[in-house]
């Protein structure tokens, strides 16, 4: 009936805890920013900001990693020609700051982000080690769908050629072109492309980044982008991979050159809109070198999670399975019971899956789009972190309660945080104070950011959530009167010496649940059957003796949007009867 994700002893390291951040937005403390401000009026944070106390204070929170969201120089309207850096022209550009996925360097940091830029370089090699002293890993973005309209490598080594350069742009598809052309066709999106010398030029047009093949994209398509070509002909649906393409050398190149800086860490944009091919060709040739280095997958596709997983990637988003589950249960009314379907579409490569609540793309749990109010988050993160053995992620400012309701300018009032506009986001800026962590945040953000540090912590220090196994326990209490499965969820995790009894709800009334444990959850999960003395609640630190049997429900209190977390070790535990080994449930 339920069976664990994989054995417990397969995995060989705690449970990955990622925080995302954008430095450019996280370390900025313009204390009034104003929509669309330039970066001279409204300011950028630096990689030099995020020092030692504050790395230090996202440590304690429970973070093993950092994903820095937006190193690689991207298309901007800040003017730094005169370091030798190209101008974008701001009609390709979305917002003053621009995309950090509209790459325009793939070799290079963005110079937004550098108190000395000519030393941009020599002060992320220092963040890198900043963090890795503060015991932590570096995750960079690799973009490897598209690039900038005004993509131009001031950067590149020596002997390696610029993307396009070799082009022929007068055929739409050639196995060794970089881009797509649309032929015999200037760029014309529907948006102003300016007008006189100002004017942005594109002749012929090439592909935008959603895949649209056309001169005319819209204003909701990826229109500063420029599609880059890994030997499929879209025309056809044809392959053309071997001889291997010149963008794949390319792209190997670029991913070799950021390993070399010590990063710890790749998160892969849109990576099911490039090839598998590529990735099962690509990260072996990586760890070849470097192997260690993680690979997480931003996709989207549920049906193409396991061939992206045999093509050599640690983690993939599990956005339109876990994420989209819970979002439907706290926003639109959908029962709980759904959360069983989210384990099982993932069964045998749970691992995998990274969750999360909140990222870039995504709106602020705290919007007045999702939930509207922080402290409803308990049950969906609990879940989120304890279901499975795979990372968890949160977005910086998440912790504080951050609503993203800001009209920055180019982003207007979504419930996101931009990551087009300079901005400061004022809970982080708050929190920062003086640059130490060690702001005048609310009392109520306090207790909140304790709440995450409690429970991503869990995650860092219990065997049974990093390490354990899984066992759902809906399919014995959907007809238990105290246990209402639309609003209620329940599940253990287990090694072999510890368990937890983990219970969440959604609602808006406080449970007092008699949760059915069956006799099948002993036998799987080989634990004993027993009254268990001093067993502890690991959110509120309460402590009982709990009765763990199959023939009597294990009662669990779980206030409205709330969760509880019982810890039972095995040599507490005055035995009622063993279970036999022999035997199972229907």
């Amino acid at each position: 009936m339920n069976t664990p994700d994989a054995d417990q002893t397969t995995s060989p390291t705690p449970k990955p805890v990622i925080y995302q951040m954008l430095p450019r937005l996280f370390a900025n403390r313009c204390p009034d920013p104003v929509p669309g401000g330039t970066m001279e009026r409204n300011g950028a944070g630096k990689l030099n900001d995020i020092n030692s106390h504050v790395l230090g204070k996202i440590r304690e929170l429970g973070a093993t990693h950092v994903w820095y969201t937006g190193v690689i120089e991207h298309a901007h309207c800040t003017d730094y020609s005169e370091y030798g850096i190209r101008p974008d022209n701001c009609h390709i550009v979305k917002g003053k700051a621009g995309s950090p996925y509209a790459i325009t360097d793939y070799y290079d940091i963005d110079p937004d982000l550098a108190v000395d830029v000519p030393r941009r370089m020599d002060e992320f090699e220092a963040l890198v080690a900043r963090t890795h002293a503060a015991g932590m890993g570096v995750i960079i973005d690799f973009v490897p769908n598209h690039v900038a309209r005004q993509y131009r490598s001031d950067a590149r080594p020596a002997g390696i050629d610029d993307l396009g350069a070799g082009d022929n742009k007068d055929m739409f598809f050639a196995r060794d072109n970089n881009f797509y052309y649309i032929t015999r066709q200037q760029f014309a999106p529907h948006v102003d492309m300016g007008s006189g010398t100002g004017a942005y030029v594109e002749f012929p047009a090439k592909a935008s980044g959603n895949d649209c093949f056309t001169a005319f994209p819209g204003e909701y398509d990826w229109y500063d982008t420029v599609k880059l070509n890994y030997g499929w002909d879209p025309g056809d649906n044809t392959r053309h991979f071997d001889p291997t393409p010149d963008t794949w050398l390319k792209m190997l190149h670029i991913l070799r050159f950021w390993a070399s800086k010590g990063i710890d860490g790749f998160r892969c944009d849109m990576v099911h809109m490039v090839p598998v091919e590529f990735w099962a060709w690509a990260i072996p040739q990586v760890r070849r070198h470097y192997p260690g280095i993680v690979f997480i997958a931003e996709i989207y596709d549920i049906n193409l999670y396991r061939p992206y997983i045999d093509a050599g990637f640690d983690y993939l988003y599990d956005k339109v399975n876990l994420y989209d589950t819970l979002r439907d249960i706290e926003t639109r009314n959908h029962s709980a019971a759904t959360l069983t379907n989210c384990w099982q579409t993932v069964e045998g490569i749970g691992d995998h899956m990274l969750n999360f609540l909140e990222n870039h793309d995504e709106q602020r749990f705290a919007s007045s789009f999702y939930a509207g109010d922080p402290w409803r988050v308990t049950p969906s993160l609990v879940v989120a972190t304890m279901m499975g053995r795979g990372p968890m992620m949160v977005y910086f400012g998440q912790e504080l309660g951050e609503s993203g309701m800001d009209a920055e300018g180019y982003s207007g009032t979504d419930g996101r945080t931009t990551i087009f506009d300079y901005w400061s986001v004022a809970s982080v800026r708050r929190w920062l104070g003086k640059g130490n962590g060690t702001g005048a945040i609310t009392a109520g953000q306090k207790k909140l950011r304790e709440h995450y540090r409690r429970i991503l912590n869990i995650a860092n220090a219990e065997k049974a959530v990093s390490l354990g196994a899984f066992f759902d326990l809906m399919y014995v209490n959907y007809d238990n009167a105290s246990v209402d499965p639309h609003r209620h969820y329940t599940f253990l995790r287990a090694t072999a010496d510890e368990l937890l009894a983990i219970a969440v709800n959604f609602s808006d009334s406080d449970a007092n649940m008699q949760v059915n444990v069956p006799l099948h959850a002993f036998n799987t999960l080989d634990f004993p059957q027993g009254d268990y003395a001093d067993c502890r609640e690991l959110l509120s630190g309460a402590s009982a003796t709990k009765r763990f049997t199959a023939d009597a429900p294990l009662e669990i209190d779980v206030p409205a949007h709330g969760a509880a977390v019982w810890k039972l070790q095995r040599g507490a535990a005055s035995a009622v009867r063993r279970p036999a080994r022999t035997g199972s449930e229907s």
